[in-house]
């Protein structure tokens, strides 16, 4: 039985999340149908990242096994047919080891959240970036957010719905830029809690306006309250960008 490995990117905009829902719209309700519609088989695949709603994805990696070998040009091509009506794009398609897993042979992954930070509001990435007003200070922020990079208890950015088994985690990478028009926040882990990238960045726009230092920052995380956590950033900025495997 085949295992088949894809790369796909998604407008999540439209979509209940990517995890398959009962009646709900889904990336994998959509990527899960146009595999029955290609090869007949009812197929339940695994992915690096179950995004939430709203949030998009311009690499994530997501595995499935079929009963039938397939040449992966053949899979990859057919599904992209399929998915013509839907905001979901097929990539790239491998084979990959009978032992890889997209989800737990993960490594890192990345995530971007891309702030439009001008007067004006979107008219061609609406749904896409969330769009802030008032002047952002990019700086701030990213000499704020290396507070958060290292091993610590993100207690404070998790949300309470959260099932990871534990609060501690290893922020790998945490980085702000200004990209024209743009700010542009970039984080890095083996893996992350519910909404910790939303709720990091959502504090970390608190001291971009001016509203917090980069001490209330530190302290927010030291105090391992979720009650500490700034406003939450919306879905409509964050993407998934990318998996990493050993």
């Amino acid at each position: 039985m085949p295992r088949y490995r894809l790369t796909v990117e998604y407008d999540g905009s439209a979509y209940n999340g990517f995890q398959v829902q009962a009646g709900q719209p889904t990336v994998q309700g959509a990527i899960e149908t146009a595999l029955t519609a290609f090869c007949g088989e009812t197929v339940r695949l695994f992915a690096a990242g179950r995004t939430d709603t709203g949030v998009h994805a311009t690499g994530q990696v997501i595995g499935f096994d079929l009963e039938k070998a397939w040449p992966a040009r053949t899979v990859m091509n057919a599904l992209n047919a399929h998915l013509v009506e839907e905001a979901v794009s097929v990539l790239d398609c491998v084979e990959a080891d009978p032992d890889w897993h997209a989800r737990f042979s993960a490594t890192g992954r990345r995530y971007l959240y891309r702030i439009l930070n001008r007067p004006g509001p979107p008219a061609l990435d609406a749904g896409r970036v969330w769009h802030i007003r008032k002047p952002l200070d990019a700086e701030a922020m990213h000499l704020a957010t290396q507070a958060l990079v290292g091993l610590h208890d993100f207690t404070t950015f998790r949300d309470v719905n959260c099932q990871s088994a534990s609060p501690v985690k290893t922020l790998d990478v945490a980085a702000v830029e200004r990209v024209g028009e743009e700010v542009q926040l970039t984080f890095a882990a083996r893996s992350f809690l519910h909404r910790q990238v939303r709720s990091m960045t959502g504090s970390l726009v608190e001291v971009g306006l001016g509203r917090w230092t980069a001490d209330d920052l530190k302290a927010a995380l030291d105090a391992r309250d979720r009650s500490a956590c700034g406003p939450v950033a919306p879905s409509d900025g964050l993407y998934l960008t990318g998996v990493e495997y050993g």
